[in-house]
């Protein structure tokens, strides 16, 4: 009996033997293999990881988003969208006037007022489809996207205007969008929240971060009149005009990097600051209303006009749980039953519910494209009609494009910053209003005057002066109206009545000669 067992115990030492003969030396391979690689694969795995976690951030959506509808479900969703698409029916009359009648002043009257009235619901469908794109990337990618794409229109027009060395047109279109979204969307929002709202807050830092960017722009724009009028009596027209070129295309590269920044910032680094629950923004406050019932029944009116039973507060219950607490950033009570002003409605960021598109992305992707070549095209025969309806002397150069043109990009923006405004989402329409002011001041100027440079026009900074100062002279209205955080009714009127002072002034405004002269082609 011990015969067996000894030659079974000898066959398991062999067996082991074996087995660790052939592991010692794998085992030796697999730790030089790992000593000779952790240099090399330890910081190119970290950098793939973060870069992995760069593209997560900027393609997941801060929400869950449902299925795509379908395909004529999503066509039906573009054309009732909005009742600014009855005025789509002007595409083609615009057209076909362009084709159809002969070149003279009336008939390009006509042009200007079709294509004009063209230009409107294109806008608004190309604001739609890029929040619809929005709503699939991240929050980083749907700011920049909006950032592009929310001044497409008036990108568009100047190129355009620019290409034909429409100068005075392109310069003037580009003052008046900045004066549009600084004091008319601006001053509309400010008006239309304060008929609901007795104060509407709104984040002090961000607003007065963009107030100096928009004073820098600004500077600059100032600055080539300043040399325009200092040198000029010194300087040969001819020479002059190279200097200032010279003095506008640095200008614009500097202006350029200043907006990058500015994305980075807004986008990366400090993009809580432009979050609607950063506690930096103040709690609106409701009219106080006077109900005697409520007074009877025992309840106290807060100070944002909400009906707050007595036995709630000396109780102890909000004793704990004060509206400043820390952990609950900037909290208030519910206000009349208000859904909207309810924290307790609003839905918290675990429970999300899912955002339903209203159309698939191929559509989307369509849609940008096929309104990007038609707003094109129209605004190519909105130019086209600018000199015809201008020749007969009612109407200036200067008025079309500091009036006119920026109605045209700007319309579906103004009905979406008053909408978002009435609902206390005062954030959103300084978003729309001020940031749009933003990206035309510190991109689009720089863009076209680096554009003019690319082509060989002689597109430069030297704005006209009383048009530089009227700006000037705005951004600081704007600075001090919002310096505080808050804004109530009469704020907007103000801005809206500046506004309107400003579009008559321009409409007896002839312009500068010696200017024209200067930014001759």
């Amino acid at each position: 009996m011990a015969e067996p067992q000894d030659a079974t115990t000898a066959e398991v030492k062999r067996t082991l033997s074996v087995s660790e003969g052939g592991n010692r030396p794998s085992r030796r391979r697999t730790t030089t293999n790992r000593s000779g690689t952790d240099g090399l694969a330890g910081p190119t795995t970290r950098t793939s990881s973060r870069r992995s976690e760069i593209i997560r951030k900027l393609t997941m959506p801060p929400k869950p988003v449902g299925q795509a509808p379908p395909f004529w479900q999503g066509v039906k969703a573009i054309i009732l969208g909005s009742w600014l698409n009855v005025l789509l029916v002007f595409i083609p009359i615009s057209w076909a006037c362009h084709f159809a009648l002969s070149k003279s002043n009336e008939h390009d009257t006509l042009i200007f007022v079709f294509s004009f009235l063209a230009i409107i619901p294109l806008a608004k469908l190309l604001a739609f489809a890029t929040d619809e794109l929005s709503m699939r990337v991240g929050q980083t990618l749907a700011g920049l996207l909006n950032a592009t794409l929310g001044n497409a229109v008036e990108l568009i027009v100047a190129i355009i205007a620019l290409v034909q060395c429409q100068l005075q047109v392109v310069q003037a279109s580009l003052i008046g969008s900045i004066l549009s979204n600084l004091l008319l969307v601006l001053g509309m929002c400010f008006f239309a929240g304060g008929t609901r709202f007795s104060e509407q807050g709104f984040g002090v830092s961000v607003v007065q971060l963009n107030s100096s960017l928009l004073i820098i722009s600004v500077i600059a724009v100032l600055l080539p009149a300043a040399f325009h009028t200092a040198a000029g009596a010194q300087i040969p027209d001819g020479p002059e005009a190279k200097d200032i070129l010279a003095v506008s295309h640095g200008a614009a590269i500097i202006l350029l990097f200043i907006y990058g920044s500015y994305l980075v910032f807004q986008l990366f680094s400090h993009k809580d600051l432009y979050d609607d629950k950063n506690p930096d923004i103040f709690k609106s406050t409701k009219y106080q209303k006077r109900n005697r019932n409520a007074a009877a029944n025992g309840d106290s009116t807060s100070a944002d006009g909400s009906s707050v039973p007595l036995n709630r507060i000396t109780s102890g219950s909000l004793a704990g749980s004060p509206p400043s607490s820390p952990s609950t950033g900037h909290q208030e009570l519910p206000r009349n039953g208000d859904p909207e002003s309810d924290p307790a409605s609003q839905p918290t960021s675990e429970g999300e519910e899912e955002e339903t598109p209203q159309m698939s992305v191929l559509l989307t992707i369509a849609l940008l494209t096929v309104v990007t070549v038609v707003v094109a095209v129209t605004a190519e025969f909105l130019v086209d009609s600018i000199n015809g309806l201008t020749a007969s002397g009612h109407i200036s150069k200067t008025f079309v494009g500091l009036i006119l043109l920026p109605i045209v990009g700007n319309a579906a923006e103004h009905v979406t910053a008053v909408t978002v405004s009435v609902k206390d989402k005062l954030t959103l329409s300084l978003g729309v209003a001020v940031g749009s002011s933003i990206q035309i001041a510190l991109f689009v100027i720089p863009f076209i005057v680096t554009l003019g440079w690319i082509l060989g026009k002689p597109m430069s900074m030297l704005f006209d002066p009383f048009e530089s100062i009227v700006l000037f002279l705005s951004v600081l209205v704007v600075n001090y109206v919002v310096q505080d955080g808050k804004s109530n009714w009469l704020e907007g009127m103000i801005l809206m009545c500046l506004y309107v002072i400003v579009a008559v002034t321009f409409w007896y405004y002839p312009g500068v000669v010696d200017l024209a002269q200067l930014n001759t082609c």
